[in-house]
């Protein structure tokens, strides 16, 4: 273990002397993100040999059984954190519009809650009435009443341990608008990482006299780092990240603060050991844990409580639509056969030229095991498509659609981390693209092919999407302009039970319809200037 004392680096025997000293105190921080509503132990991919596998992993009640045996290693001296995206991401949250979480929750011992991007998908009010069932701290910075300009809820919280004092500061990313369905967050405002938010933190740290400051957020891995290196977190400690589902196993030094991110879905809990004597900061230690059922088993009151939370939704949720030979995940930045299914799906009911969809991080791998091909749940299809929106179709110019992509690219891949937008490359069937990811904005495609043939700058192409309630009818998918709109009588989640019903067993595989030369077929995560890698 390598701990960090102020900005040099010492072997884990300074620590252990320090761990010796009368006067040293250590505190606990754990941290859960991104739990999209997953509620049981589920498949989780890994990168191991330059290989994909699975490994079961998650579950609230295994996190619930971590949390009882950390707390005792360090008792009172544990503070537990989520930031966000918790309500939404599953068949159950969906259908029960985050209703089923509140009596989990309230029951896991958190001690800290911030709103993640997706937790305005059920509305405003379905979100406050929600997060305030957790009945414990919700904070958050930068999201406030949009007619009266009153925060939603506290900005920050502050924790006190044998004299110390820790504040935490929650906030959530302003493109909530933008990157959701813009009907989603109708009524609530939102403010960016501006000088009034450095302005903000450096009241708190001096008027409530902290001794540390949490900065918590919800904004993906790459603005993370770069807020970690800005002035705003002059006064922060540190930075723990939500967001992007980034596995950090070992902290990422900014400028001012280091900065965490825990993974996704429950599958991981990061936890951050710190140790002071006479009240000042002398080091730290970081895990990222594995929620294992095997090492962790389901508490009993926790799988008690979402068996019967489960329960109303179950039959339905349950039922098989269809079988995959192939396994489907959703974990590379380009291409990933779980979206080549749902855009080819898409492609086959509509007749379209191009079937799109969003780059969705979210859902849970699917896997046959012993040469049976694996049941595809209506579970399932919420995980993979986690808003069920009719779908909607048009027709756009070769040049629209190249410029559309070229955004879309650098969405997903600019250098900046401001201009990044927090999901990955979007998906697609029908068309077929070569580029560069690294190139400069609007010239990273190298070759574009619709059916085989080059596009045409000219010619009109019918496409695909889903609604985006809030939208303009002529925007698919963030594209403006579109003509000939027509919104379809059914949904995304009634195409895809559909084409499993005649195509199942499928088969998706990864195609090269979208390759990066510079990135390679298994492209994962990747955060510039730093040597973090996915695993």
């Amino acid at each position: 273990m390598v701990v960090t004392v102020g900005c040099k680096t010492e072997k884990s025997n300074k620590m252990n002397s320090l761990n010796k000293s009368k006067d040293t105190l250590s505190i606990t921080v754990l941290q859960t993100a991104d739990i999209h509503g997953q509620l049981d132990t589920h498949p989780e991919l890994f990168w191991e040999n330059e290989k994909i596998v699975f490994k079961d992993r998650g579950g609230l009640a295994n996190i619930k059984t971590l949390f009882e045996q950390e707390r005792p290693k360090n008792p009172n001296h544990t503070i537990i954190v989520d930031g966000g995206d918790l309500i939404q991401g599953s068949g159950y949250t969906a259908l029960s519009e985050g209703k089923v979480m509140p009596e989990l929750i309230k029951n896991m011992g958190y001690d800290v809650i911030i709103p993640g991007n997706w937790e305005v998908v059920y509305g405003k009010d379905v979100m406050m009435d929600v997060m305030k069932g957790y009945e414990t701290d919700v904070i958050v910075q930068n999201m406030y009443h949009e007619e009266s300009n009153v925060p939603l809820f506290p900005a920050y919280s502050v924790k006190e341990i044998e004299g110390l004092r820790i504040g935490f500061m929650g906030i959530n990313d302003p493109d909530v608008p933008v990157r959701q369905n813009p009907i989603f967050s109708k009524g609530i405002g939102f403010s960016g990482l501006t000088e009034d938010l450095k302005n903000q933190v450096d009241e708190l740290k001096m008027n409530e006299n902290l001794d540390l400051l949490f900065l918590v957020t919800h904004i993906g891995i790459f603005k993370q780092v770069e807020l970690a290196n800005n002035p705003i977190a002059e006064n922060v400690d540190y930075i723990l990240g939500n967001d992007t589902h980034e596995r950090v196993r070992e902290p990422i030094q900014g400028k001012y603060a280091k900065v965490t991110e825990p993974g996704a879905f429950g599958s991981f809990v990061g936890k951050l050991t710190l140790h002071f004597i006479d009240g000042k900061l002398v080091g730290d230690e970081y895990e990222l844990i594995d929620v294992d059922p095997e090492v962790f088993p389901a508490n009993k009151e926790i799988q008690e409580l979402v068996d019967k939370a489960k329960e109303p939704y179950k039959d339905h949720l349950e039922t098989v639509m269809g079988y995959t030979k192939k396994p489907l995940y959703r974990y590379l930045t380009v291409e990933n056969p779980m979206d080549n299914m749902i855009t080819d799906a898409a492609r086959w009911k509509t007749g379209v030229d191009i079937a799109i969809s969003n780059g969705f991080r979210f859902g849970n791998p699917i896997f046959p095991e012993k040469g049976n091909p694996a049941p595809i749940t209506r579970a399932n299809l919420w995980n993979l498509l986690p808003v069920n929106e009719k779908v909607k179709t048009g027709k756009a110019t070769g040049k629209q659609i190249k410029k559309w992509l070229e955004k879309e690219m650098h969405n997903a891949f600019a250098q900046d981390p401001t201009e990044r937008f927090g999901g990955w490359l979007v998906r697609f069937s029908g068309m077929k693209v070569n580029f560069n990811s690294q190139n400069e904005k609007g010239q990273r495609i190298n070759s574009l092919t619709v059916n085989g043939e080059p596009m045409e700058d000219d010619d009109y192409y019918t496409i695909s999407a889903c609604v985006r309630p809030g939208d303009p009818i002529d925007n698919l998918c963030r594209m403006s302009g579109v003509k000939d709109v027509e919104v379809k009588d059914y949904t995304i989640h009634e195409v895809v039970e559909e084409y499993l019903n005649e195509h199942s067993p499928v088969s998706p595989i990864i195609d090269g319809r979208a390759y990066a030369e510079d990135l390679g077929e298994y492209s994962f995560s990747t955060v510039p200037q730093t040597d973090y890698k996915f695993q």
